[in-house]
């Protein structure tokens, strides 16, 4: 079956389910790249002498550099066909990570972050592909399995990041990563099919799209606006979680920031079933529901500081909260960004994930600086206010189209 917006063949096709998974493989590794630097950061301070809060600027180069790519390079998706594309992303992001290792200092190190930020660009650009690859009424479950993959690298990059840089020291995950990087491009470059490219307009207009549909389309605004929030939130945490744990607090090594990420492992089981649920209510509930995890997060992860044993089981539980609301909304959001028009849909990705990440790189930056004045508690705050202005955003929406029903009716 071929979808005539786009010209590329649907899950109805022989090999797509096989497609589908190599592209969750690549989301997995390439979001990995994201985010084992929160990991592996409070190890940079030590072995190239800066403090933690200065370190923490690695995560925050890399998740500003991903937003500029996502700006950038995934409207190219719009516009080159889909496996020349990734796997050159692959290539040059590889590249990048072994500069990342080879770093002698702080600014290199940052240099290199921001352009592996850049380039690693896999997952926004799968996620507008495989919806083009199969039927409406499966594109919240193939949304969840792509999540899915991209949560796995996420919290076992973390994991891994961790253990080896204890043990390797921190330019060890870097060299893993890459490895594992030029990898997937090899698999890909076998696994995607010659498929030909939805559009043949301009670079320069292919740019200004994204911009000209945020500002044209609402549902654009309101999910780009909710994911801002929430992400930023979630970084926030996660760049906080890690200085808490290697701190005095409780003076562990970086392998314990991986395993806390491990912890949270659940959530790749629940995401497909936010997709289902989506599929089913529509993306608004799940909304709603996610919020209210999120902002119940940030009393469970302030108890964190604590310390010992209740203090482990706090963040356990708040870090679960946490994932499982800003990954089940990132599915409730991309699926409503998805259905606005099926022929811009990496363009409209585009805007949706510049916001995103955006979002997400002031978290992390906010975070270095609300622990280093307020500590732990600062960054929980940090958490519940940032969430608190998304919930307010969907609530006014949900005010709104409740009075627009009640005058027709």
């Amino acid at each position: 079956m071929t979808d005539h917006h786009t010209g590329q063949r649907t899950a109805r096709a022989p090999g797509s389910s096989l497609l589908v998974a190599s592209l969750a493989v690549a989301c997995g590794v390439a979001v990995g790249n994201v985010y084992f630097p929160q990991a592996v950061a409070p190890l940079v301070a030590a072995g190239l002498g800066v403090s933690p809060g200065t370190a923490a600027g690695v995560v925050t180069a890399t998740q500003f550099g991903y937003a500029v790519g996502v700006f950038l390079l995934v409207p190219l998706g719009d516009r080159l066909p889909p496996r020349p594309l990734l796997v050159t992303l692959l290539l040059v992001t590889g590249t990048g990570l072994c500069a990342a290792a080879a770093a002698p200092g702080l600014p290199p190190l940052l240099g290199a972050s921001a352009l592996v930020g850049t380039a690693t660009v896999i997952a926004p650009l799968a996620g507008p592909l495989a919806a083009g690859l199969v039927p409406a009424e499966r594109r919240g479950v193939v949304g969840g399995t792509l999540l899915s993959g991209a949560l796995a690298g996420m919290l076992l990059s973390r994991t891994a990041g961790g253990a080896l840089a204890d043990r390797l020291g921190w330019r060890a995950p870097y060299v893993l990563a890459a490895l594992l990087t030029f990898l997937v491009a090899l698999l890909l470059a076998r696994a995607l099919p010659p498929l030909a490219a939805p559009s043949r307009q301009r670079y320069a207009r292919l740019l200004a799209e994204p911009v000209r549909l945020l500002l044209g389309e609402s549902d654009l605004r309101r999910s780009s606006f909710y994911q801002a929030t929430v992400f930023a939130g979630f970084s926030a945490a996660w760049t906080g979680v890690a200085l808490l744990l290697t701190g005095p607090v409780y003076g562990l090594g970086a392998d314990a920031v991986g395993l806390l990420a491990l912890v949270n492992a659940v959530t790749m089981l629940v995401t497909p079933v936010a997709g289902r649920l989506v599929d089913r209510r529509g993306p608004d509930p799940v909304n709603l529901v996610c919020f209210v995890l999120v902002l119940v997060s940030a009393p469970a992860l302030a108890l964190g500081g604590v310390g010992g044993t209740p203090g482990v089981l706090a963040l356990v539980t708040g870090t679960l909260l946490l994932d499982v609301g800003m990954q089940s909304g990132m599915v409730a959001n991309q699926v409503r960004v998805y259905a606005l028009a099926a022929d811009v849909r990496s363009r409209l990705n585009t805007a949706y994930m510049t916001c995103a990440y955006l979002g997400g790189g002031l978290g992390s930056w906010l975070a270095a600086r609300a622990y280093g004045r307020y500590g732990w508690s600062g960054v929980c705050a940090l958490v519940a206010l940032l969430t608190g202005l998304g919930l307010l955003r969907h609530m006014g929406a949900r005010t709104r189209k409740a009075a627009t029903r009640a005058r027709r009716c």
